[in-house]
């Protein structure tokens, strides 16, 4: 491509994206990766993304928003819809789940998608879902917690030997937990995972929520690491963090909010699964926002961009580049680190030629 007067200013490539058919781009994008991976039988995450550097050139000064879909395995982005000003992401899900084949695949969403049209939809489309249950459906999410609580203490009456609740005995066979301990980075986290493949207890289940089969709870503890001054780990055991706190926590924080270090998200979905599954689903659904969301700020800079007309364009270039890169790290099987990879794009030739030009082979 040769530039004869030399590559084009800022402004000049902002008017050119302004010119492009915003959905016919979108739809270029969504058939490239199209034949690349397939959106069936597979974990596809949704999640909207701020651009946030663009917030006051918009007149009502609310950030501008997109909805992206990430195929959570390979970590590729397969669609990004526009949410415009007058609408929300809970309009724009259904327009975006209506472009992608979803047949056999696991939806998962964040408690915004929680609503029975979007749940219709996914599974009328030959889909699943894993949605959490937050404060947008407080009876729900309050008889949920309950529910759970209840099956906790029958566990409990039975470890002890103490006679159960008959009408919980049923529920008990179709119950599962699964507890997992990690450290990661300057903490210990203890996630536990409760499910009941019977949600026929909840109200919803029985009115609006009919595809809904099983009910369930996350629950994360997050103790920050502590040491003395020889070096040696002093953490506090997650009982004794529950009750007294640490020297780095004395008061610890319970909300749904990401960051806190007490977590309890309520849980549902139309599939039978184990504790364990729904744990796995539950992490990998935040593929969207550790292997886009963060790298799209952190190292394309996207909520630095004051681009207005031509942002979704430009949003969409971002996730081109950002696919082509995931693409070689895939390929070549080598670490995924994405400034590493954008630096080995720069001062190679050959690979640009060969994922830019020469054509990708699909993943099928």
């Amino acid at each position: 491509m040769p530039l004869k007067n030399g590559i084009a200013s800022a402004s000049t490539v902002s008017r050119m994206l302004s010119g492009i058919d915003e959905e016919l781009f979108q739809y270029t994008f969504m058939e490239w990766i199209g034949e690349i991976v397939d959106s069936k039988s597979t974990h596809l995450a949704i999640d909207g993304k701020a651009l946030r550097a663009a917030t006051e050139k918009v007149k009502t000064f609310q950030s501008p928003m997109v909805i992206n879909v990430v195929e959570v395995v390979t970590g590729l982005v397969l669609a990004q819809l526009p949410v415009d000003c007058k609408e929300n992401e809970i309009t724009v899900i259904p327009k975006v789940l209506e472009l992608l084949d979803i047949h056999d695949s696991t939806i998962t969403i964040d408690a915004i998608g929680t609503q029975e049209a979007i749940m219709d939809q996914v599974v009328n489309q030959g889909g699943h879902f894993v949605l959490s249950v937050k404060k947008n459906q407080p009876e729900a999410c309050a008889e949920i917690h309950e529910f759970m609580d209840r099956l906790e203490t029958e566990v409990k009456k039975e470890e002890l030997g103490e006679k159960q609740d008959s009408v919980m005995k049923e529920f008990l066979e179709k119950y599962d937990v699964f507890t997992q301990t990690e450290k990661n980075r300057d903490r210990y986290e203890y996630r536990t995972y409760r499910i009941c493949n019977d949600a026929s207890e909840l109200t919803k289940s029985q009115k609006e929520w009919s595809f809904v089969r099983s009910i369930g709870r996350v629950e994360q503890v997050r103790v920050p690491i502590e040491k003395d001054r020889s070096g040696n780990d002093i953490t506090p055991a997650k009982e004794d963090f529950l009750k007294h706190g640490s020297r780095r926590c004395p008061v610890p924080s319970t909300s749904e909010g990401t960051g806190k270090d007490i977590q309890s998200v309520a849980m549902i979905s139309d599939r039978i699964l184990t504790a364990e599954e729904l744990g796995t689903i539950k992490r990998k659904h935040w593929t969207v926002e550790n292997r886009l969301h963060h790298i799209l700020d952190d190292s394309f800079r996207e909520d630095r961009s004051p681009a207005k007309k031509s942002r979704n364009n430009l949003a969409l270039i971002r996730k081109f580049a950002y696919n082509l890169l995931r693409l070689a790290m895939i390929g070549t099987k080598t670490p995924p680190i994405m400034t590493e990879w954008m630096d080995r794009f720069c001062d190679e030739q050959e690979l640009r030629e060969q994922y830019i030009f020469h054509g990708i082979t699909s993943l099928y």
